[in-house]
C-alpha cells in the first residue's frame, strides 16, 4: 500500500472519528490519553483482591482527570457536565470494563441516586465526598428473589417515630441484596432501595412503595457494622475487578434523615407527604431520574463491541489463508466474501448506533441540566423510551459483535493474550444489568401500544392489556422528534417502496416505518380481542402476544436507529465521509431487511425480486466497503495500546 493511500485511509478515518465522537469529542480524548499512557486493558492471571485493587487505584487515578465531577450540579459540588460525565464513562469501553462498571457504580448508580433522589442535607453531606472517593458507595437495588419487577422489593424500612428512626430490615432470604458492585469489598455505604413503612399519629403503618435510603455498611477498617451482614459474589463469568457482594439487613436503625426524601418525606411524628400523589407516579418518577445509569451502559457496551471489531477487522487485514489466483501470496481473510459479510454488516451496525447512543446522551444532558421547573414531562417520557431501546439494542450488538469477532480470528481469538476472550466474558452481562434486554424491548413495545400513557405505568400484565383492550381502534404510533430531513426524504420517495430506489434513505425510512406501524397495529389488535372484563383472559392473551411484542420493541429500535443515522449524515459536508457514510448506511439497512426477509416478504412489503436483490446489495455493499474496511475501525479512535496485541503485532 503506498504512502499517498495510508495518509488518505488516515484522513478518512479522521473525518469518520469526528462523527462518530460528536458532542463531547474533548472528553474522549481525555479517556483515551488516560487508558493508552496507564494501558488499561482487560487483565488474566490476577487474583481477584489484586484485580479489585487495581481497578480502586485506577479509579483514584480518574478523580483529577475532572470527569467524575462532571454528572452532578455545580451547587451540588460538581462541574454540572452530565454529558460529559456519561460520555468518559462510555468511552472507558474502549480499556478494562470492570473499571467501567466500578465507576459507573461509584459516580452513576450511587452518586446518581444521592444527586436525582435527595435533598440539600444529601448533597452537602455526601457528594464531595463520593466525587474524591473519601465515601465509597454501592447501588443496592436488585434482590435474590426481585430483579426486573423493583416494585415488588422485599427489604423493609420502617419508621420508629419513639425514636425517629428507619429500621432496615431483610425479612425473609429472597429479601438478601445480591449481584451488588461494591457490596463485596469496598463500599461503606449503600444507596438501599426499601418498602419504606410509617403511619402518622392515629394511622395504620403501612407500605407506601419503595424508596431509597442511605445506609453505612463498614466501619473505616472495613468490618461489617452491627446488623450488617455482606459476602462476597466470587468468580464471575466476567468483569473480576468488579466486587459484588450480597447485603442482609437485621433491624438495622438509620436516621430519619437518611431518606433520600426529593419525592415523599416522612415527619418526625411519622406523617407520610409527597408532592406526587400517584404511588405509581412517584415510583417511576423516582426511577426515572435514574436513567443515567442505563444510558451508560448502552454506550459504554457499544465501545467494547467497537473494540472488538477493531480487533477482528485488524487481523482480518494483516492474517492471510490459502493461495491467491496468479501469484504467491495467500490471501488475506478480508478479501473473502464470507469474511466480509461476517463482519462489515456488525461494523456498519456499530456506526449507526454510536450516533444513535450520541443523540440520547444529548438528550439526557439537556433534560437534567435544566431547571426543575423547564423539563417537559413528555420529553422525559419519550427518552425514557428511547434509552431503553438503545441500551437493549446496542448491548445485544455488542455482545454478539465481539462474539463474531472472537470467532473470525479463530485460534488466534481464543487467547487472552489477543483480549477477545476476556472482552466477551465482560461483556456478557450488559444484556442483563440496567434493565434485562428481553424485560426493556417488552417495554419499548408496551408504551408505543399506549403513547406513553400515564394511566398504565404500574399496572401488571392484566391490567395493561385491560387498558389496551380499552384504546380507541386506532394505534398512533408516538414518532421521535421532528426532524426535517427525514421527513424531506420521506417526502421524496414514493408512497410504495416498491417503486423507490431501495439505496434511497427515504425508501429505507419507510420500509422499517412500515413494519413498525404494522406490528404495532397487529398487536393491538391481538390484545383487544382478550375480554377485559376477564382477568384469566386478560394473562393469556399477554402470554401469547409476548413475542409479538418483541418483536415490536426491535422494529422501533431499529427505526429510531435509522433515524439518527440518517439526520447524521445529513449534517456530514466532507465529501468522501459523507459517500462512505452513506455506504455503511445502506450496509446497516441491507443487512437488517435481509435478516427479516421472511416477515417481509410473508406480509408483501417487498416482493420477490427485490428480496433476490436485497441479498446481491449485502455482497455488493461488502465489496465496496472493502478497501476503507482499515478507516472504518481507525475511526473507532480505540487507543493503540489496546491493540497492541500479538495476533495483530505478529500477524
Amino acid at each position: 500500500m503506498s504512502s499517498s493511500s495510508i495518509s488518505q485511509g488516515q484522513l478518512l478515518a479522521g473525518h469518520l472519528q469526528d462523527v462518530l465522537d460528536g458532542r463531547w469529542a474533548p472528553t474522549r480524548a481525555v479517556v483515551r490519553d488516560y487508558i493508552q499512557s496507564e494501558g488499561l486493558v482487560p487483565q488474566s492471571g490476577l487474583s481477584l483482591d489484586d484485580y479489585r485493587a487495581r481497578v480502586l487505584k485506577q479509579m483514584t487515578q480518574m478523580v483529577p482527570l475532572g470527569f467524575p465531577a462532571s454528572g452532578f450540579r455545580t451547587e451540588h459540588g460538581g462541574t454540572g457536565d452530565v454529558g460529559g460525565a456519561v460520555t468518559a464513562i462510555e468511552t472507558l469501553g474502549y480499556g478494562d470494563l470492570s473499571l467501567m462498571v466500578k465507576a459507573g457504580v461509584q459516580w452513576g448508580l450511587f452518586g446518581g441516586a444521592i444527586e436525582n433522589l435527595g435533598t440539600k442535607h444529601h448533597h452537602d453531606k455526601y457528594v464531595r465526598g463520593l466525587i474524591d472517593l473519601d465515601i465509597l458507595g454501592c447501588f443496592a437495588m436488585t434482590e435474590t428473589g426481585h430483579g426486573s419487577n423493583v416494585q415488588s422489593l422485599e427489604t423493609t424500612a420502617t419508621y420508629l417515630p419513639e425514636s425517629g428512626e428507619f429500621e432496615i430490615h431483610s425479612p425473609t432470604p429472597s429479601a438478601r441484596k445480591d449481584y451488588i458492585g461494591g457490596a463485596a469489598q469496598h463500599a461503606r455505604y449503600a444507596a438501599v432501595f426499601a418498602q419504606l413503612i410509617t403511619g402518622g399519629p392515629d394511622e395504620e403503618a403501612i407500605s407506601r412503595g419503595v424508596h431509597c435510603f442511605v445506609v453505612p455498611l463498614r466501619d473505616a477498617n472495613g468490618d461489617d457494622l452491627p446488623g450488617i451482614t455482606t459476602s462476597d459474589c466470587g468468580y464471575k463469568g466476567g468483569l473480576p475487578g468488579v466486587d459484588n457482594g450480597r447485603i442482609m439487613f437485621d433491624h438495622v436503625r438509620i436516621p430519619r434523615e437518611d431518606l433520600l426524601n426529593r419525592y415523599a418525606d416522612v415527619a418526625a411524628d411519622g406523617t407520610y407527604s409527597s408532592s406526587i400523589e400517584s404511588d405509581n407516579r412517584r415510583f417511576f418518577t423516582m426511577l426515572g431520574t435514574l436513567i443515567r445509569g442505563r444510558v451508560t451502559v448502552g454506550a459504554s457496551a457499544g465501545a467494547a463491541g467497537r473494540f472488538g471489531l477493531a480487533l477482528a477487522v485488524r487481523y482480518a487485514l494483516e492474517r492471510r489463508q490459502f493461495d491467491a489466483p496468479g501469484g504467491n501470496d495467500e490471501l488475506l481473510l478480508m478479501d473473502y466474501r464470507t469474511h466480509q459479510r461476517r463482519l462489515l454488516p456488525l461494523v456498519a451496525r456499530a456506526y449507526a448506533f454510536a450516533i444513535a447512543q450520541n443523540e440520547v446522551t444529548a438528550e439526557l444532558h439537556d433534560l437534567q441540566s435544566a431547571a426543575p421547573n423547564d423539563v417537559d414531562p413528555d420529553a422525559v417520557r419519550s427518552l425514557e423510551a428511547k434509552a431503553a431501546a438503545i441500551k437493549a439494542g446496542h448491548t445485544a450488538l455488542a455482545q454478539r459483535a465481539i462474539s463474531e469477532a472472537r470467532e473470525a480470528c479463530g485460534g488466534a481469538g481464543y487467547m487472552s493474550e489477543n483480549l477477545l476472550p476476556l472482552l466477551r466474558g465482560d461483556i456478557d452481562v450488559f444484556t442483563t444489568f440496567e434493565g434485562d434486554n428481553l424485560v426493556l424491548t417488552q417495554l419499548v413495545a408496551k408504551q408505543q401500544l399506549t403513547s406513553y400513557a400515564d394511566d398504565v405505568q404500574g399496572l401488571d400484565a392484566v391490567g395493561w392489556v385491560k387498558f389496551v383492550a380499552s384504546m380507541a381502534k386506532n394505534v398512533a404510533l408516538e414518532k421521535t422528534a421532528a426532524r426535517q430531513v427525514v421527513q424531506t426524504l420521506m417526502d421524496d420517495s414514493d408512497e410504495d417502496p416498491e417503486n423507490s430506489s431501495l439505496t434511497h434513505p427515504g425508501t429505507q425510512l419507510r420500509l422499517l416505518r412500515n413494519r413498525e406501524e404494522h406490528l404495532t397495529r397487529t398487536a393491538a389488535n391481538r390484545l383487544r380481542n382478550a375480554r377485559s372484563d376477564d382477568e384469566q383472559e386478560a394473562l393469556e392473551a399477554f402470554t401469547a402476544t409476548q413475542d409479538h411484542l418483541i418483536k415490536v420493541g426491535d422494529a422501533y429500535i431499529e427505526r429510531i436507529v435509522l433515524e439518527s443515522f440518517v439526520d447524521a449524515i445529513g449534517r456530514v459536508t466532507e465529501p468522501e465521509a459523507r459517500k462512505v457514510l452513506k455506504q455503511v448506511r445502506n450496509l446497516f439497512v441491507y443487512s437488517l431487511l435481509e435478516e427479516d426477509l421472511g416477515w417481509f416478504l410473508m406480509h408483501r412489503h417487498v416482493s420477490v425480486e427485490r428480496a433476490k436483490a436485497i441479498r446481491r446489495g449485502v455482497n455488493d455493499l461488502c465489496g465496496d466497503l472493502r478497501p476503507s474496511a482499515r478507516a472504518l475501525v481507525d475511526a473507532f479512535g480505540v487507543p493503540d495500546v489496546c491493540l497492541d496485541v500479538p495476533m495483530i503485532r505478529h500477524g
